[in-house]
């Protein structure tokens, strides 16, 4: 369900924007979309794993607001975000 940390370190690498970048929006909203994904396939197997599904609900809380934060003040990436992560909005 969670994300290993090589596969965490490959998204790191795809998404930051610096050499030193861990922790921008990019790369919060990449981890919480990978997470998500494997949260979502866990979940479906597993119907009444209410804890999980709670946790789900926690993080796409918080994708949706890092999302709207970029969205606020630059736009231009938020875009560009959707875009590679394939997200509709």
């Amino acid at each position: 369900m969670s994300v290993t940390k090589e596969r965490k370190s490959e998204i790191v690498e795809e998404y930051r924007r610096s050499d030193n970048d861990v922790g921008s929006p990019e790369v919060q909203i990449a981890v919480a979309t990978e997470r998500i994904a494997n949260l979502t396939t866990h979940l479906r197997e597993n119907p009444k794993d209410y804890a999980s599904q709670r946790g789900l609900m926690q993080l796409v809380s918080r994708r949706k607001k890092l999302l709207r934060y970029l969205a606020d003040n630059t736009p231009e990436r938020y875009r560009e975000i959707l875009k590679r992560l394939n997200l509709r909005k």
